[in-house]
């Protein structure tokens, strides 16, 4: 009775079942990773915001994020150490000690790259939280920079910006771009000389924030292997989305795609996660299997599953 024969073809129901259930499995298991949150204590007495930093954030502090991210089955989750905070780290510190499992999080840092001190004030916090702090953040995303002011800006062009890079490489770490696609150039020749370390790009480039000429230094970036762009930020995407996104998987690929931005409660960890399979509708389900989170583990140093 398990067998339904349509003239020459015979199929078993129960072989199909398994198989369905098996994919199943399969899809349920593969890791989701959110490689792009912020997090902002509701206590601002004990983790006060820097005096400089760039914008004044509501609280969605680590208790609220856990309980959710359990529930919605994320697996990890990189902190992207935000500006309001500038090199203050407590309360990156505060959230690896008190992670939803062991090893849940790794972070990333803000050092000014003009501080002849950068380097040393690294191996301080990676000394401390060895394998957890993976990335220096760099900001770009004005027109024009400043060598004084918020540490949110430098010019990539100095002397001093490639001496900071020098000193991330040197290290093992990476080095994640924030920036607008006129800089794309800029970061290509740091990328280029600094071959060895992996420069991540966030928020697919910010495509919409520069010329189309802007857009293709940005996607020229791929030719460069340590590079790997971010599926995240689409809010600064709002036209044609849909024709960037194909363009980005054309240029860099399935395997240097990472996925960011999950949400900060289950309607819009929905509408992220329906976000990322319309986008990528054309791809397989196995390569959005990896852009969900098996780059991401690999990237950041997590053992797969």
């Amino acid at each position: 009775m398990g067998v339904i024969r349509t003239g020459m073809c015979g199929y078993d129901l129960g072989m199909l079942r398994r198989s369905f259930l098996a994919l199943a499995a399969q899809l349920a298991n593969s890791p989701r990773v959110d490689s792009h949150i912020h997090l902002f204590a509701s206590d601002g007495r004990r983790f006060p915001f820097h005096p400089k930093g760039t914008y004044q954030p509501k609280p969605e502090p680590l208790e609220d994020y856990a309980k959710f991210a359990v529930a919605a089955g994320i697996q990890h989750a990189v902190i992207v150490h935000p500006e309001p905070y500038q090199d203050d780290h407590r309360y990156l510190e505060y959230c690896f000690e008190n992670e939803p499992r062991k090893d849940f999080f790794k972070g990333t840092c803000l050092f000014d790259a003009y501080r002849e001190d950068t380097p040393q004030r690294i191996d301080a916090l990676v000394k401390k939280w060895p394998g957890r702090v993976r990335a220096l953040r760099v900001h770009r995303t004005n027109k024009d920079a400043s060598v004084t002011g918020p540490i949110r800006e430098r010019p990539l062009e100095s002397a001093e910006m490639r001496r900071c890079w020098k000193a991330v490489a040197d290290r093992g770490l990476m080095i994640q771009m924030h920036f607008i696609p006129m800089h794309a150039v800029a970061i290509g020749k740091l990328a280029r000389e600094f071959r060895g370390m992996k420069v991540v790009l966030d928020h697919l480039g910010r495509n919409n924030q520069g010329t189309e000429t802007e857009w293709k230094d940005v996607l020229a970036l791929a030719k460069l292997p340590n590079t790997v762009m971010k599926f995240s930020g689409l809010e600064y995407s709002p036209v044609g989305l849909a024709e960037r996104v194909k363009q980005v998987y054309e240029a860099f690929g399935p395997s240097r795609i990472v996925w960011g931005g999950l949400g900060m409660n289950p309607t819009e960890f929905q509408t992220s996660r329906n976000r990322l399979h319309e986008l990528f509708a054309f791809a397989s389900e196995q390569e959005r299997n990896a852009i969900r989170g098996e780059n991401a583990m690999k990237l950041y140093g997590w053992t797969l599953p």
